[in-house]
């Protein structure tokens, strides 16, 4: 570590090595994301039994399914027979039963094993012990979400601080306005999520939210959640479709008058995001694939309306926030590339840069390697794994 820096890890960002390391990644996998809570869909994505939507994490195929009486159960997407997956695409009905297509072991939508053909050549076997095998599951004011292991506080509780301007949206009433939608970005997860939550580069390198929110643009970070948002001018738009969608965003009757015109943004550790907008609302979730390639995963949901303004916004909306994404994109590739520099080394963090400095502060609690300034040998993670078994 350079000198200047010697115990003043909270002012500096993390260091490169870490943005494009396996070992770091496969430490991450372990120490992060295999107990974090990640969001599979929303209750009406699913609304009728036999419903499904799948989610592949990490190597861990994952599908929630409407049961007997609208339960809604989480399992790993995997036969208990020969391990194939059971259940295909992002979603899909399931009527009655689950059924293996490799060799027909059929499950209820409570997970039990049901039937297997040739049943009497199966001996020493009962089948109550192999049924799929469950995944632990909360729904948050209409959202489903699955962790694979305990250790994080529960949904509810992380996203405590927020919980009534959350409310306010009623989430747990939003129809999806389309489909799950993946995108590829060849950049470390953590440059996606630190984008996410860094406001100070919305007035440089984002000019249609500059027009839109001029200087209003704020962020805040809660100990498990970060918060941005801002407001729409009054003074229009130069550019057609954020003047227009100034202009036509009609009232929602639902919000309070704050949010009528409000942007807000909700990053809950490590990787989902929320948008929530006065027309609608979008989930993002930011899943690694490689140390260097990431997997965006999103969808929008709205209230039922059918007024014309609302439909225009919503197109506008969209049309608006494509230019900004990719922004991010480019900007996003800017720093994977300058990361990989053998000049980088980590660079100051602002005092107002509050959502960086908590993201950085975990990270460095949780994984101490991430306070080194060089990686260590290749294969460190693992012997550092092994030696936690051993001992």
């Amino acid at each position: 570590m350079d000198a200047q820096r010697q115990g003043r890890d909270e002012d500096f960002s993390l260091p490169g090595w870490i943005y494009r390391d396996a070992d770091f990644l496969q430490a991450e996998r372990e120490q992060i994301f295999s107990a974090s809570w990640q969001i599979v869909c929303h209750l009406n994505d699913i609304p009728k039994v036999g419903d499904y939507h799948t989610l592949d994490f990490l190597g861990e195929p994952i599908v929630v399914i409407r049961g007997a009486e609208l339960a809604v159960k989480a399992f790993y997407n995997v036969c208990r027979h020969r391990g194939s997956r059971l259940l295909d695409g992002a979603s899909g009905n399931c009527p009655g039963r689950i059924v293996c297509p490799y060799h027909a072991w059929a499950y209820d939508l409570g997970g039990t094993l049901a039937a297997i053909p040739h049943r009497k050549e199966f001996v020493n076997f009962s089948m109550e012990h192999f049924g799929l095998k469950p995944i632990e599951a909360q729904i948050y004011q209409g959202f489903i979400f699955v962790r694979l292991k305990a250790g994080l506080p529960s949904v509810a509780e992380m996203l405590a601080p927020y919980h009534n301007e959350l409310a306010a949206y009623r989430l747990e009433e939003l129809q999806p306005l389309g489909r799950v939608t993946l995108r590829t970005r060849m950049v470390n997860w953590k440059n996606v999520t630190d984008n996410y939550s860094d406001a100070m580069h919305v007035p440089v390198a984002h000019p249609g939210l500059s027009r839109l929110f001029g200087q209003s643009y704020g962020v805040e970070a809660q100990f498990w959640v970060d918060k941005m948002w801002g407001q729409l001018r009054e003074a229009p738009s130069s550019q057609l479709s954020e003047r227009l969608y100034q202009a036509l965003l009609p009232s929602a009757s639902h919000l309070p008058s704050d949010k009528q015109r409000s942007w807000t943004y909700f990053k809950l550790w490590p990787n989902v995001a929320f948008d929530l907008y006065p027309d609608q609302v979008d989930f993002m979730q930011m899943i690694p694939i490689s140390p260097t390639e990431t997997l965006v995963r999103e969808i929008a949901y709205a209230h039922p309306d059918g007024r014309s303004e609302m439909r225009a916004a919503r197109y506008l909306n969209w049309r608006i926030n494509r230019s900004v994404s990719l922004e991010d994109k480019m900007l996003i590739e800017r720093v994977q590339a300058g990361m990989s520099s053998r000049s980088y080394s980590p660079g100051p963090l602002g005092n107002n840069e509050v959502s960086l400095r908590s993201f950085a502060r975990r990270m460095r609690e949780l994984i101490p390697e991430s306070r080194l300034a060089h990686a260590p040998a290749s294969g460190w993670r693992t012997a550092h794994t092994v030696g936690e078994r051993g001992g």
